[in-house]
């Protein structure tokens, strides 16, 4: 196909393609999809070479928000029966960390429930970061806790805070469908004062939640403007007891044609699968790792992923390697010297430009997060494993989307679960 051929020099260039190219994949037919795969993954390996991040989510604080975020079974209103605690201990989130870092996992995220965190939050939070710290040397270390407000990145990042993620979930045209309790310029405020403090920033998306292939488009677009340096793909996750809890609107051929545009539109990035790929890729996971470079090891914020063990035989499987410790993610062109961003070696994430020689570097939700245990002591806490020109119209799927083909699998309130790593 023209169309590939194009997309992939582009991305080789790390060259932005046109809106009509993007949404030129999304219109792709199932008999196109694994030239659309093998296209998208010549543009991966360059950027990345077969490596594949590992991610691990602590749940600082899980339930009772009171923001309205139709996707989310922790949000206002609720009636998703699900984990509901308070802050996790400094060291009760450290031993929840620790069952990631043993499944290799080089990046823990500490996520909490809210709007987002008061000066008292953020104290809590610099003390878990220093304690993760002093446990597990070199780890990375991704805050994620909402709307910041001024000078809270600063502060996250004096306590040793290596990335921030606060996701744009969908186009700005759509984010009062999902929302109404703040606004996608609220989102964006908050991406650009992590970037302004130093920080990684990582934001990402949600699909399936009946937003058109413009939307997807659209927020991609955005992301590409923001340039964080992580972009976590996630796909909703239909929890009980929430407004979008018959939105079963992907096939697991869709699911990877919206991965393989947010490659084709963010070349040279660390693109994260996220929460809802058991659920929607199924049995086609192995193929994403073609398509990203990243994803998140065992559960998710409240509910429940495929064992970790089994995260790591797909990828041995699959014939991609777990990327280790020593290894720096990302190319060397978004590693030039800046405000000094820890996640990744020399500090800083630059926007996306030619490196120091003008030359590409080589290879190197109900939705979101990750689990961890509720608060009932160390045991608990550790439990946490968890074509140019117009574009085609849209093709039919082979098959259409089946609710219920796996069903959503709840973590259990009240209860020990093993760590899955």
């Amino acid at each position: 196909m023209e169309l590939l051929t194009t997309l992939v020099d582009k991305g080789l260039r790390r060259e932005l393609p046109t809106r009509d190219e993007a949404l030129a994949v999304l219109a792709t037919s199932d008999d196109e999809l694994l030239d659309v795969v093998a296209a998208a993954g010549r543009v991966r390996r360059q950027w990345f070479g077969r490596r594949v991040k590992l991610n691990y989510l602590v749940n600082l604080k899980s339930g009772l928000c009171p923001e309205d975020c139709s996707y989310c079974s922790q949000r206002l209103g609720s009636r998703a029966e699900i984990l509901k605690y308070t802050w996790l201990k400094p060291e009760e989130a450290a031993a929840a960390a620790g069952a990631g870092v043993a499944g290799g996992a080089k990046r823990v995220c500490l996520v909490a429930s809210g709007r987002g965190p008061t000066e008292r939050d953020v104290d809590r939070v610099s003390e878990t970061i220093a304690t993760i710290k002093e446990q597990h040397e070199g780890v990375e270390v991704c805050a994620c806790l909402g709307l910041l407000s001024d000078g809270q990145a600063q502060r996250l990042r004096t306590a040793g805070a290596d990335a921030y993620n606060h996701n744009l979930n969908t186009s700005e045209a759509a984010y009062g469908d999902i929302c109404t309790t703040h606004d996608f310029s609220d989102r964006v405020s908050t991406v650009r004062q992590a970037q302004t403090a130093g920080l990684s920033a990582c934001s990402g998306l949600i699909a399936g939640m009946g937003e058109s292939d413009e939307d997807l488009v659209d927020v991609v677009f955005a992301l590409r403007e923001l340039d964080p340096d992580s972009v976590p793909v996630n796909f909703l996750i239909p929890f009980e007891g929430t407004p979008l809890a018959d939105e079963w609107n992907l096939t697991p051929q869709r699911a990877l044609r919206i991965l393989a545009m947010v490659r084709f539109v963010c070349p040279d990035v660390e693109v994260r699968l996220a929460g809802g790929r058991e659920v929607h890729l199924r049995s086609l996971q192995p193929l994403a790792l073609h398509l990203v470079n990243s994803i998140f090891l065992g559960d998710y914020l409240t509910s429940e992923g495929q064992a970790g063990q089994a995260d790591l035989d797909m990828i041995a499987d699959a014939g991609f390697e777990v990327e280790g410790a020593g290894t720096t993610t990302l190319p060397g062109h978004r590693r030039a010297p800046a405000a000094g961003c820890g996640s990744h070696e020399g500090g800083g994430c630059g926007p996306c430009g030619d490196g120091a020689d003008g030359t590409p570097a080589a290879a190197d939700a109900g939705a979101g997060a990750a689990p961890s245990a509720p608060p009932a002591g160390p045991a608990a806490a550790a439990a946490a494993v968890s074509g140019a020109g117009s574009p085609a119209p849209a093709a039919p799927a082979s098959a259409p989307a089946r609710a219920g083909l796996v069903t959503v699998r709840r973590r259990g309130a009240g209860t020990e679960l093993p760590p899955n790593a």
